[in-house]
């Protein structure tokens, strides 16, 4: 089996499974709430709303980091394969973001639209996120390979709202933590690591963005 066999039918599914399992580990925790299962990885706690909110948000963010390491990981390895990657990470940071969210509407709010916007609009931290949460929206839409043909180099454009949106999705978690703010500070070295390959990587002119045509 050659590189790109082996890349579509064994790691493709294998980091697909990867990206699921945090969905899987929340429905079981859930289910363990409801008293239908004894088994749950995921200990909800004593606040299994804010844990729920926290862990869709905190996963929608790893990977949008692991979405912009993707670049740097072909660069070093030189596996131009890996390129296939960034639309499954990203549709699944999506997934994720939604899913924050839509903890926070339901299951935190009661889906009352005034609380919610009120929310939106005197905290500035949940501001930033929902801004992030939008700017995903129009990247999931246009991720198949049919838009990224259709909109040309517009479709680069577009796509380098992930920068923003990511550094906004920091920011987010950032404002959000009160007391111990050491994880949302190493998400923002992480970010600022990343960021700063890309700027390095510029400046010595080899950098040249791959587009890779996907496969389904």
């Amino acid at each position: 089996m050659n590189s790109t066999r082996q890349f579509r039918f064994i790691f493709k599914p294998l980091v697909f499974a990867a990206c699921a399992i945090p969905a899987g580990l929340m429905v079981l925790g859930i289910m363990k709430l409801q008293g239908i299962t004894e088994f749950a990885p995921m200990d909800l706690g004593a606040d299994p709303v804010s844990r729920l909110i926290h862990a869709c948000g905190i996963t929608a963010l790893n990977l949008l980091l692991i979405t912009l390491l993707v670049t740097p990981a072909r660069q070093i390895s030189g596996w131009n394969n890996l390129i296939r990657l960034r639309r499954m990470l990203g549709l699944f940071a999506f997934f994720y973001a939604v899913m924050h969210f839509t903890c926070y509407a339901w299951l935190d709010q009661g889906l009352d639209l005034a609380a919610i916007g009120a929310d939106i609009v005197k905290r500035p931290y949940i501001t930033i996120g929902m801004a992030a949460l939008l700017m995903l929206i129009p990247l999931a839409v246009t991720s198949t390979s049919g838009m990224m043909r259709r909109l040309g180099r517009k479709w680069i454009k577009l796509h380098r709202l992930i920068y923003v949106l990511t550094a906004l999705g920091v920011w987010h978690f950032y404002w959000q933590v009160k007391k111990d703010i050491r994880e949302p500070l190493l998400y923002v070295a992480m970010f600022a690591v990343l960021m700063a390959w890309r700027i390095g990587w510029r400046f010595k002119g080899k950098f040249v963005p791959a587009r890779v045509p996907e496969k389904t």
